[in-house]
């Protein structure tokens, strides 16, 4: 978001008013029927946009056309197949648009327009557009031929059973694959354009029916709503329609595989699709949703429920595992038996710093090998990142820097982390631990509590879409809990009770019926 001073407000606001009525004149503008002063227009446009290129064919002498096309954005061999050779010979029948779509084009989806701006857009999204002399109405030929990422496992949301194909870049083929699972017309898609400069193009997706109407105006709205130049990720929208963006849980849940973005509309949620990125926004998010992954669904459902609660277990471990250990040995010693004390106060002996202190330097280390770990080379990644770890840990003990017990917790954490299936939510619980070892290093157990306090308030305060974070913990709903604490078996599993327009057996026919 931009800041003005009061003095440059009034020349920024002309500066849009001027950008806004030279925009409306552009898309107000038509082309002619003399087919040079139309290349001109284009060139106008497209000025110094040497990728343009203009094929000029003249047939019999009384025949001429202009093919005008971005490189690279269209394949050119279909250009030649299926449009300049049906055109050449059809050369004697074709005497006017109307022919030349009838007879002329076999390859993808037409459109004609006069609006300089439609084929403008046209041309930008890898049309090819074909002037006639003496006509105004320009057609233009979907042959798209940009290169698209072959379906991967995603490296983000890896599985050990489950379906291995995830999202690319290409929004039509992220809707494929959507479509692939839910063949149903009650599957609905809704188009948007954001970014006055990258036209991005966006797509709502949700079940008629199951999702709230509500919701799905709400998800418009907002998305509608978003000014920028340019769109170049899905994270660029979530920060635009959060309800909380100073909060560190994330509202708005994104994933790289089809299924999961498929049992989420099942459950009455919308789905954001952006062009160009490989990660789709699910809204409403709960804090248990973040918890969850796709593969508890596709293991025996007692093995999921003991999993799901190791990751309950250790996501507490990952919050007030340090602060706890700090706490106690700073202001409570005598909550931990006596030979255990003894070996912590010499373990603890040579190390100058204060047990906060301690903490927060072996926690900093951590965090700079992960993100090195991440950021290095595939290859290199995995190697510096444990090899670092065990070295600089190692060393630090045997300086006297840190102490042993404090490099064990700190390990235990990292651990607990990675037990956190979504990457957006884990990155929040990391950032908790920070201000918790302060509160310990500072109140002891006090500070623990009134942290905990502070994270319970504002996690059953926070909303998603309108959607309760903790819901269905707070506010307490009985008949939804059986799908957060455990993981029922799928013949029992049901859609949550929120939505009226459900019906409420999941299993049943989505296309129709009562």
């Amino acid at each position: 978001m931009r800041r003005f001073r009061s003095g440059n407000f009034n020349k920024y606001e002309r500066n849009i008013k001027l950008k806004s009525n030279k925009l409306e004149e552009d898309h107000k503008k038509e082309f002619t029927s003399d087919i040079e002063q139309n290349e001109k227009i284009l060139k106008e446009m497209f000025q110094d946009c040497s990728d343009l290129e203009y094929r000029h064919i003249e047939v019999n002498h009384h025949i001429k056309w202009l093919i005008v096309y971005i490189d690279n954005l269209i394949d050119e061999k279909m250009l030649d197949e299926y449009v300049i050779k049906p055109m050449i010979a059809n050369a004697t029948r074709a005497k006017t648009e109307g022919d030349l779509k009838d007879e002329l084009i076999f390859s993808g989806p037409t459109n004609i327009s006069k609006n300089v701006s439609d084929i403008v857009r046209n041309l930008l999204e890898g049309y090819a557009a074909i002037l006639i002399a003496g006509s105004s109405e320009i057609m233009t030929v979907s042959i798209s031929g940009s290169a698209k990422r072959s379906l991967n496992e995603p490296s983000s949301e890896p599985v050990v059973r489950g379906p291995r194909e995830g999202f690319i870049e290409s929004l039509s083929t992220n809707i494929s694959l959507i479509r692939g699972r839910l063949k149903t017309p009650k599957l609905k898609v809704a188009y948007i354009t954001l970014g006055e400069l990258s036209q991005t193009r966006i797509a709502i997706s949700y079940l008629k029916g199951i999702a709230n109407d509500s919701l799905v105006d709400e998800v418009r709205a907002r998305l509608e709503t978003i000014k920028l130049d340019g769109v170049l990720d899905s994270g660029y929208i979530e920060e635009f329609i959060e309800d909380q963006p100073f909060s560190p849980f994330p509202q708005v849940h994104s994933t790289e595989r089809p299924d999961v973005a498929v049992a989420e509309l099942l459950e009455g949620k919308v789905a954001i699709l952006v062009d160009t990125t490989p990660f789709v926004l699910i809204a409403p998010m709960t804090f248990w949703a973040g918890l969850q992954a796709s593969e508890d669904y596709y293991i025996r459902w007692p093995v999921a429920t003991f999993i799901r609660w190791i990751r309950f277990l250790f996501i507490n471990f990952a919050i007030y595992a340090p602060p706890l250990y700090v706490a106690i040995t700073t202001f409570h010693q005598e909550m931990i038996p006596t030979d255990l004390v003894l070996s912590i106060a010499a373990s603890r002996e040579a190390v100058p710093f204060p047990a906060m202190i301690e903490a927060l330097l072996i926690e900093i280390i951590f965090e700079a090998l992960r993100e090195a770990g991440i950021r290095l080379p595939k290859q290199m990644g995995q190697a510096i990142s444990i090899v670092g770890g065990l070295v600089i840990g190692q060393a630090a003990v045997q300086a006297g820097l840190i102490s042993a017990p404090v490099v064990i917790i700190v390990s235990i954490t990292g651990i607990s982390m990675f037990t956190i299936p979504r990457y957006s939510f884990s990155n929040g619980i990391r950032l908790l631990r920070f201000p918790m070892l302060f509160l310990a290093g500072t109140m002891g157990l006090y500070g623990i509590v009134l942290g905990f306090l502070g994270i319970m308030l504002h996690v059953t305060s926070l909303r998603s879409f309108g959607t309760l974070y903790f819901s269905p913990i707070a506010p307490l709903k009985f008949s939804e809990l059986k799908n957060v604490l455990i993981r029922l078996p799928i013949w029992m599993k049901f859609r949550h009770s929120n939505n009226p327009n459900s019906r409420e057996d999941r299993l049943g026919d989505l296309s129709g019926g009562s």
